[in-house]
């Protein structure tokens, strides 16, 4: 599991390695690893120019040690001082090593091939100063490695405001912080970077402030039939879903919820729609006992009753599109799968808000409506009632597609109705689904339909896997 934690424990953590180790070698150690990681992106030191962004902290302090070890090893290293004091060992290992250092911006050489973030680290405010923003925009267009977190944004939010830096590349120290992997702060943390800074120890037992499932916690989760089972065992699910307008939605949460990774899907709609379901997925079956509802996506009119249908039967319920105009009351133990615009409506706030604050509102829709609560969007968040917060990293931006949402939901319950809790079985499945479509679109356009197909293969290569498989 990949974990992020809270600015307030990484802190704890380090003074706790500091207690324990000799005066700065925890700042050496993320220094080597921030040299090492800058050395592999430009491919080698020597000749290559380097510009140090450097503020008053211990990211400064860092970035100065880093750019010393760059500097020996023949690189063209320069610091711009963005503070009248900063780590003086830093910079005299800097200077001494053959780098130089200004307050001037205007001073510096007019060529650099790579900035070196170290404006403030994890203790910032959202936001820079305007001698900071005036740096970036001198140099934009440069290749960006941020210190331990880009400088600007809100660390254990994810929110950004006013000007920050956007990395192509963030190396990160002891563990990753929340806003590596909440947007809208993930979208400037570019790739990341994770130096091992020997923090593990104490940091167990600390709850995570949000995780990310990886291949191996996929490998554990995903249903698995014993060697003595049948089709009712291992989960029936239901999908009420589709209208005259939207007849693709019912085929497409179907395709999801058909993955194979439940024993049966049951479709309840109009007729008409029925059989065109029939025809394209003859397996499914008509109204019956299930495990678990997916109600809405192309619901219409409909969706109203599909939902209070479902809900009467008592069982977990999916409930996506549509039928999430009609949630009025607390939902335990079932899974809302909202859009951004979706979740503003049902909070009567603005969507940009819900796009500036996704880890604040999906929480608070959790608690509000006491159920699972899968925001979608550049990485997707699971949040339940009690506050837990997992992050979907996989996925490729042609996934926001029509009838991809479709099938997720259909997904989801699939999971459920296999026997997952609400909260694993969004997980898993948000997982899976970034999975497909990362595989499906081979760094190119895909459609819903060529997502629902990639499932069944991502789940079967992720259960036989001997070793993880990488991110999308």
């Amino acid at each position: 599991m990949l974990r992020a934690h809270t600015v307030e424990d990484v802190r704890r953590a380090e003074q706790a390695a500091m207690a324990r180790l000799p005066d700065g070698a925890l700042m050496q150690r993320a220094a080597a690893g921030l040299a090492a990681a800058v050395l592999d992106l430009l491919g080698g030191a020597y000749g290559r120019r380097v510009l140090l962004l450097v503020g008053p902290g211990d990211n400064g302090g860092d970035a100065l040690w880093a750019g010393a070890r760059l500097a020996g090893r023949g690189a063209r290293v320069e610091a711009l001082l963005l503070a009248d004091r900063v780590h003086e060992a830093g910079l005299a290992a800097l200077r001494a090593a053959g780098g130089r250092a200004t307050h001037d911006l205007d001073d510096l050489d007019p060529g650099t091939d790579l900035l070196v973030d170290g404006i403030v680290g994890i203790g910032g405010r959202p936001g820079l100063r305007p001698d900071a923003a005036a740096a970036l925009d001198r140099f934009h267009g440069v290749p960006v490695v941020a210190v331990d977190v880009p400088s600007g944004v809100d660390v254990d939010t994810g929110q950004v405001d006013g000007p920050h830096v956007v990395a192509d590349l963030t190396v990160t120290f002891g563990t990753h912080k929340v806003a590596h992997l909440v947007d809208p702060a993930s979208l400037a943390s570019g790739a990341l970077h994770l130096v091992d800074l020997g923090l593990d120890p104490f940091l167990e037992g600390v709850a995570p402030a949000v995780e990310a499932l990886q291949p191996d916690d996929v490998r554990a989760l995903l249903p698995h039939p014993g060697r003595v089972v049948h089709k009712y065992t291992r989960g029936v699910v239901g999908v009420r879903a589709g209208s005259g307008t939207y007849p693709g939605a019912a085929l497409l949460a179907v395709a999801g919820a058909g993955s194979g990774l439940a024993g049966m899907v049951r479709y309840v709609g109009p007729e008409a729609i029925a059989d065109t379901v029939r025809t394209a997925h003859p397996e499914v079956v008509g109204a019956g006992r299930v495990q678990a509802w997916v109600v809405g996506p192309g619901g219409g009119d409909d969706a109203a009753s599909m939902l209070a249908d479902a809900l009467a039967d008592g069982v977990p319920v999916v409930v996506d599109a549509d039928a999430l105009h009609h949630v009025t009351a607390p939902l335990p133990g079932c899974v809302l799968t909202p859009h951004a615009g979706e979740l503003a409506a049902m909070m009567d706030v603005e969507r940009v808000e819900v796009e500036a604050r996704p880890l604040h509102f999906a929480r608070e829709a959790a608690r509000r409506w006491d159920c699972v609560v899968l925001l979608k969007g550049h990485h997707t968040l699971v949040a339940d009632p009690t506050g837990r917060v997992r992050v979907t990293t996989t996925g490729v931006p042609w996934l926001a597609t029509a009838g991809a949402g479709d099938v997720l939901a259909g997904l989801i319950g699939a999971l459920v109705a296999a026997g997952l809790e609400p909260y694993d079985a969004a997980s898993v499945g948000s997982w899976l689904h970034g999975a497909a479509a990362t595989e499906a679109a081979a760094g190119g356009p895909i459609t819903a339909t060529r997502v629902a197909a990639r499932v069944p293969r991502i789940a079967r290569e992720t259960l036989a896997a001997p070793a993880p498989r990488p991110l999308g």
